[in-house]
């Protein structure tokens, strides 16, 4: 690596909070009212059958690391199964749904900004992009400690949120209004894909981690997390002012909390913002590591070198520069969020589908299958409907 290398700094405690990061992010403080607008209460039903299906793929991914001897990147994961020409497409695939991911996740600040009336918003995007990048360049041990800290400042609120908004709870906002439809729920099972996506983050840096052979407990840690998490909001959230109120808010959550709550809903926007600075910072690690492995693997040497600190310099600035340019193209969060999701639910389909031709046990075997089902089931509904 050109006469430097990775800091090994990464512990189950910062593996974890890229997970949840990346995973907990812009999605949730704006698709529960998108999910809300489609199907109305019936959209806690897209939440359930993504919550499976990120976990068939989860444990699909644990195992693929399990056995590769926890030292393996993606590219090297999907190059031993499928060969170095559908690797090369995977990886640049999913190197494109992390750009688009970070463009989505800018986008979903600005929303959240704006309910401030605060403008400018495109300036403060690209901005916002640029200073976690410099984060970033100082070194991992700053990035995974500004990860830390954001993780703990919106995970805990959001539960807090959750059990507020719990008695406020009327039974009749959560009986479905709207019909349930083939094109409603594929509709809304892909945008409630996003706020999934994100959590194989924990299992990128593994030049970077204290003991890579944390990577299936973080990942397993984190599933629970915000899976939890989500199921639990959303029910509050519907629950407690209607899918209807959901629906007319860029800031649900916000809006919702201030709606039972008077004059909350700043404070709530505030934890949204951290929540989505929280998620660009680990798309940002996950992203440039993919970028740089894939880059060492294949002998790309103008993209190998690390910094004095041990950062991918080059990987991380273009990774930067695509999403930003990127962003000038399209601010739209809902249109982001759905290419972003397409563009993810491909390499996790071929982790499963690699998860099941590797792994030799029935059990596992037949997760993988459902991952497979799940994951290539809803790219193929996305273009017929």
């Amino acid at each position: 690596m050109q006469g430097e290398r990775y800091r090994k700094s990464l512990g189950l405690t910062e593996l974890v909070s890229l997970g949840i990061g990346g995973t907990i992010g812009s999605g949730i403080f704006v698709v529960p009212g998108i999910a809300a607008g489609i199907l109305g209460p019936s959209s806690l039903l897209a939440w359930i059958i993504v919550a499976v299906s990120a976990s068939c793929v989860l444990l699909s991914l644990a195992w693929l690391v399990q056995r590769a001897g926890f030292r393996e990147s993606f590219y090297t994961l999907f190059s031993r199964v499928f060969g170095e020409h559908v690797s090369a497409a995977l990886v640049i695939l999913y190197l494109v749904s992390g750009i688009l991911g970070i463009c989505t996740i800018a986008a979903g600040i600005g929303q959240y900004l704006s309910f401030f009336g605060i403008g400018g918003i495109l300036f403060l995007e690209l901005l916002i992009i640029g200073v976690f990048c410099a984060i970033n360049l100082i070194g991992i041990t700053l990035s995974g400690i500004t990860e830390n800290i954001l993780t703990a400042l919106k995970v805990i609120p959001l539960v807090v949120i959750a059990v507020l908004l719990l008695p406020a709870i009327e039974l009749e906002n959560l009986v479905p209004l709207v019909p349930l439809t083939a094109t409603g729920l594929v509709s809304t099972v892909l945008i409630v894909y996003w706020p999934f996506t994100g959590f194989e983050i924990s299992a990128i840096p593994v030049e970077e981690m204290k003991d890579p052979r944390t990577v299936p407990m973080a990942l397993a840690i984190v599933m629970l997390i915000v899976s939890g998490i989500y199921l639990l909001l959303n029910v509050a959230l519907i629950g407690s002012v209607g899918s209807t109120v959901l629906a007319a808010s860029p800031a649900p959550i916000a809006t919702a909390v201030g709606f039972v709550f008077s004059r909350s809903g700043s404070i709530v926007a505030v934890i949204g913002i951290i929540a989505m600075l929280s998620a660009l910072n680990a798309y940002l690690v996950g992203g440039s590591r993919v970028l740089h492995g894939t880059a060492v693997t294949r002998h790309h040497s103008w993209l190998e070198g690390l910094n004095p600190r041990g950062t991918p310099t080059v990987p991380l600035l273009l990774i930067s520069l695509l999403s930003s340019g990127a962003l000038l193209f399209s601010n739209s969060f809902e249109r982001l969020a759905v290419l972003s999701v397409l563009a993810t639910l491909v390499p996790y389909l071929f982790f499963c589908i690699a998860a099941f031709i590797v792994i030799p046990e029935i059990p596992k075997r037949m997760i993988a299958f459902a991952g497979i089902a799940s994951s290539g089931g809803l790219l193929l509904l996305s273009f017929l409907f």
